[in-house]
């Protein structure tokens, strides 16, 4: 996914928190990816496995979308949500 706009400001950073071996992860992840949006965006994917204050905080609760601290999405990509959060984020 690119990193920047085309008129060179940063792209919005959202967090898929999400796990291995995980169908739901899976689906959110392409789906997401399929996503069309007016402006590219910049996507980190966090294991919650790998680390072990994630995994005690989210448990099964994955796949979760966030933007900062708003989520935005949990266990299903809501493409409406989404385009209208970043829409509201600028």
């Amino acid at each position: 996914m690119p990193q920047a706009d085309g008129a060179g400001g940063p792209a919005p950073r959202l967090v898929l928190y999400s796990r291995q071996y995980c169908h739901l992860c899976e689906e959110m992840l392409a789906a997401l990816r399929t996503l069309p949006l007016e402006r590219p965006l910049a996507l980190e994917i966090v294991d919650v496995d790998a680390d072990p204050g994630l995994e005690a905080r989210f448990g099964e609760l994955v796949p979760l979308l966030m933007h900062g601290e708003t989520e935005i999405s949990r266990y299903r990509l809501d493409f409406e949500r989404v385009r209208a959060h970043l829409s509201e984020a600028g």
